[in-house]
C-alpha cells in the first residue's frame, strides 16, 4: 500500500521571533498583520470576534470545539466582526444550534476574516503566557504559497498596540438613540418604552449588550462618537454618563477622552460609570496610570473580588492594558481585584457616584454576577434626582 501524502497546508502563521505555524485555512484568503491573544471561553466565539476591543487582534481559542453553534445576527456585538483573525486547534464543526443561521466558515468569508485551523494551540498558549502576546503575520492561500521571509518580516514591523489609538476607527460616525433590553424568553429583544434616565454614553468601541443592559435598567441611552466633548455630553442634559469599552493604548485615546471626563467631573455631579477602556480612561482622567500587560486577560472565568464586601465574582475580561492600582491618588479607592494576578480590576471616587471596573458585568459569564453594577447606576442617577 503506497504511503499517503500530507495534505499541504493552506495557511500559515508566522511569528515576530521567527517562529512558524502551519495548519488549515478557512474564512476569508489574503494576509494579516496584529498582535496575537488567546482567549479561554468555551463559547462565545462570534461575541469575540466582533467585540470591537480586539481591534489589532488576533484570538487563539484554547477550547478546541468552535463552530459548534454557528452565527446569528443577533449575537453579534457590532455590525462586522473586528478582530483580525482567528486561530483554533481543530477544523470548525457544523453548527448545531436551533439560534444558528450561518455556518461559522462561510460569515468569515463573508465578513473578509482569515482563519488557521489545525495548530497546537496549547503551545501557542504556553509560548504567549511565557513570552508575552506576540506580533504576528497570518496568511491563507489555498494553493499554499507563502513567502515566510516576507510574513516575519512584516511581523517584526509591525508597530504594535502600545501608542495605537483604535477608538478613534472602532466609534460610530454619529450620534444615535438605543432603547433595545437584554435578551429574554420567548419573545427576544424588548425595547425600553418606559425609561427613568437618560444616560450619554461614549463610544470607544461600545458592545451592543452592553447598550442593553443600560437599557435594561431603565436607561433612555444616546450615543455619541469617542470623540465627543464635554459640551457635547451636557447638551444631552443626561442623568448620567457612561464610558464605554474599547480597543488600543488607553494614553492614546487619553489625549482626547481625558479632558472632556476632567470638564464633567469639574463642572457637574453626574454620576459616571466606566467599563473595559472607559474604566481606563478614568483612572487617567482621576490621575492613575495604565501598563501594559504581559499577555492580558482575555476569557470568561476571570475571579474578580469586590474588596468592600469579599464577594467573589466570575467575571469576562477582554484587555490587554490595565490600571495600575499603586498610581491611584488619594480619594479614589480600589474597589476591585484579580484574583489571578491582582491587578486592579474597578475603581471609584471615595465620596462620589463615580465609579468603573476593567471586567464586562454585561458578558454573564456568572451568569449574573455583576448585573448589580448596571442596577447601582440607576440607583445613583435615581439618588441625585431625589437630593
Amino acid at each position: 500500500m503506497a504511503d499517503t501524502v500530507p495534505p499541504k497546508p493552506t495557511a500559515c502563521l508566522a511569528l515576530a521571533d521567527g517562529t512558524i505555524f502551519y495548519g488549515t485555512g478557512f474564512g476569508a484568503t489574503g494576509e494579516t498583520v496584529a498582535e496575537l491573544c488567546f482567549n479561554t471561553a468555551m463559547t462565545g466565539y462570534q461575541e469575540i470576534m466582533t467585540d470591537p476591543s480586539y481591534a489589532g487582534q488576533i484570538v487563539t481559542f484554547t477550547f478546541p470545539h468552535i463552530g459548534n453553534t454557528g452565527v446569528t445576527p443577533e449575537d453579534d456585538e457590532t455590525a462586522d466582526p473586528v478582530a483580525a483573525g482567528m486561530v483554533v486547534k481543530w477544523d470548525p464543526t457544523q453548527s448545531s444550534n436551533w439560534r444558528a443561521t450561518e455556518e461559522l466558515k462561510t460569515w468569515l468569508t463573508r465578513t473578509g476574516r482569515i482563519a488557521i485551523g489545525g495548530l497546537d494551540t496549547r503551545r501557542l498558549t504556553r509560548a504567549i503566557r511565557q513570552q508575552g502576546a506576540p506580533h504576528v503575520a497570518l496568511a491563507h492561500d489555498p494553493d499554499g504559497n507563502f513567502d515566510i521571509e516576507a510574513l516575519v518580516a512584516k511581523a517584526r514591523e509591525w508597530s504594535g498596540l502600545e501608542g495605537l489609538d483604535l477608538a478613534k476607527d472602532v466609534t460610530c460616525a454619529q450620534s444615535y438613540r438605543w432603547d433595545e433590553m437584554r435578551w429574554a424568553w420567548p419573545d427576544g429583544y424588548n425595547c425600553q418604552n418606559a425609561p427613568k434616565h437618560k444616560v450619554v454614553a461614549i463610544d470607544y468601541g461600545a458592545k451592543r449588550n452592553i447598550l442593553r443592559c443600560l437599557a435594561s435598567a431603565g436607561c433612555d441611552v444616546t450615543v455619541l462618537p469617542a470623540s465627543a466633548t464635554a459640551e457635547d455630553v451636557l447638551a444631552h442634559t443626561p442623568d448620567g454618563v457612561f464610558l464605554s469599552n474599547g480597543p488600543g493604548d488607553p494614553a492614546a485615546t487619553g489625549a482626547y477622552a481625558v479632558p472632556m471626563i476632567k470638564q464633567i467631573l469639574d463642572t457637574t455631579d453626574l454620576p459616571m460609570f466606566g467599563i473595559c477602556l472607559g474604566h481606563q480612561m478614568l483612572a487617567l482622567a482621576l490621575g492613575g496610570k495604565t501598563v501594559k500587560m504581559n499577555h492580558g486577560h482575555h476569557g470568561a472565568n476571570h475571579p474578580v473580588k469586590e474588596n468592600a464586601t469579599g464577594k467573589v465574582e466570575i467575571t469576562s475580561m477582554n484587555h490587554g492594558f490595565a490600571v495600575d492600582g499603586q498610581s491611584l491618588p488619594d480619594g479614589v479607592e480600589e474597589t476591585h481585584v484579580s484574583l489571578f494576578d491582582g491587578s486592579n480590576c474597578g475603581i471609584r471616587i471615595s465620596d462620589r457616584p463615580v465609579y468603573s471596573v476593567q471586567h464586562h458585568p454585561e458578558a454573564s459569564p456568572g451568569p449574573q454576577d455583576s448585573f448589580y453594577l448596571f442596577e447601582r447606576f440607576s440607583e445613583a442617577m435615581d439618588a441625585r434626582k431625589s437630593a
